[in-house]
């Protein structure tokens, strides 16, 4: 086997592998003779078969499949050997590749297009600044994560009369123009209304009259021109809602109202257990310690986009861009267009300098990726997801049983990995550059990301 590439310009090559019949006939014979061992064909018996019948049989398409394999395998191979940094995959050249005939050639010749990953030199110094902004946790703040709290572990009541922000339980029947319930007509036992989603203001007026018990006649669709609120009432299928037409009898069985949460010891122990806070005043520390923690993951967020938009553009290098636009086009077959996949291409050359930026950070600073890390990393990443479910103070032996089985699966384990790594390479750069800190409010922290 013969492997040789031959550059064209600093981020495009042209590789061509050669194949003699030595270099894959041994493998071909023995697929050929485990077929042999298996083949039931009339009139032999297992594993009588002539091989020359195997042969003519199978020969070809086992000899697709392996000089694939080979030459897979041999590219592989080279890149590792090489030490080559190519982009995509490679991908048949587009100039002239030698015809093949599989049922007599011996020799093979494939040429492959490559495109080459340019050189990377990312050097950081304190000449380089990047902002770390803190968020005050003022009073405002605070009283929006009580709001939250209050908000999350209300209830509902249930109440007389109507207001505009109740839900309303209802049966509900089709009636005719003279408010008679039509036999066989939508009829459901228990409904939901929404008071503050009806858009007539007539209906709503009406509605906002009632009382628990009473009996309103009017029509749902102009009450609700939404056809996918219309099927929620009618427990219908969305398309059905176009042939609904006519009044409704509304029963009013039930009036619900929301209610927030107390701020007292039963609401102290819904959100950070049982006994943990116990006053007033331990409770608004409690928020203002979570808001610290909260709002320091979004100040670590920010950072990371400044500090990746000054390693961006200490990014000097081109890419083969006709290359990997024509690779997207080939796996993304089907699903995007060339007018597509041109619009779209600068965002995917500014992820993959990203991408280029990380591996070099990494590997010129020997960063390493232990199981130590991998584990902690499935601890707070697990953390993170039940505390946007709203469950904060999740047990630690919970915690490490659902970290091991997401490090079972070998797409979260990637996707763990991916982070940790992304987070080692900022550590790194923060301790390179000038952290320039800056106090700021919530409010200026949100506009910056309007820009």
């Amino acid at each position: 086997m013969n492997i040789s590439k031959v550059q064209i310009d600093e981020l495009n090559s042209v590789l061509t592998v050669k194949l003699e019949k030595t270099d894959y006939n041994e493998k071909v014979i023995k697929v050929l003779n485990d077929y042999k061992k298996k083949a039931k064909i009339d009139g032999f018996r297992p594993g009588k078969v002539p091989f020359g019948l195997i042969s003519k049989m199978y020969r070809k398409p086992v000899l697709v499949e392996e000089i694939n394999k080979l030459v897979s395998e041999s590219i592989s191979k080279y890149f590792v050997e090489e030490k080559l940094n190519i982009l995509g995959e490679p991908l048949p050249h587009e100039g002239e590749q030698k015809s093949i005939d599989w049922d007599n050639d011996t020799e093979f010749e494939f040429k492959f297009d490559l495109g080459i990953a340019p050189e990377v030199n990312v050097q950081l110094s304190p000449k380089d600044k990047v902002p770390f902004y803190s968020i005050k946790v003022d009073d405002e703040l605070i009283g929006k994560y009580t709001d939250s709290y209050t908000q999350r572990f209300g209830q509902y009541d249930s109440v007389e009369d109507v207001t505009e922000k109740d839900l309303l339980k209802a049966k509900i029947s089709q009636v005719d123009a003279d408010g008679n319930i039509i036999q066989g007509g939508i009829l459901v036992d228990e409904s939901t209304l929404t008071i503050d989603l009806i858009k007539d203001e007539n209906i709503k007026k009406q509605i906002l009259k009632a009382k628990k018990g009473d009996n309103l006649i009017f029509n749902l669709k102009k009450a609700y021109p939404n056809d996918a609120e219309i099927a929620g009432i009618l427990r219908i299928d969305k398309d059905k809602v176009a042939s609904v037409d006519g009044d409704f009898k509304i029963e009013i069985t039930d009036i619900s109202r929301f209610r927030k949460a107390e701020i007292n010891q039963e609401l102290f122990d819904k959100v950070f257990g049982e006994g943990n806070i116990k006053t007033e005043e331990e409770f608004r520390d409690k928020i203002i310690t979570e808001a610290s923690k909260g709002l320091m993951l979004d100040c670590e967020y920010r950072f990371k986009i400044d500090a990746k938009e000054i390693l961006l553009k200490k990014f000097k290098g081109d890419l083969p861009s006709a290359f990997l636009k024509r690779w997207l086009l080939l796996i993304n077959e089907g699903k995007f267009t060339a007018e597509q996949i041109d619009k779209d291409f600068e965002h995917f050359a500014e992820d993959l300098k990203w991408q280029l930026i990380k591996d070099k950070i990494f590997s010129d600073n020997q960063l390493v990726v232990s199981d130590e890390d991998l584990k902690n990393g499935a601890i707070e990443f697990a953390r993170m997801q039940f505390a946007q479910y709203g469950m904060p103070n999740i047990p630690d032996e919970h915690l490490q049983e659902f970290s091991k089985r997401m490090l079972e699966r070998e797409e979260d384990k990637n996707k763990i990995k991916s982070k940790v790594t992304e987070d080692k390479v900022f550590d790194l750069v923060k301790s390179k550059v000038k952290i320039e800190e800056k106090e700021i409010t919530t409010e200026k922290f949100n506009k910056l990301f309007e820009k």
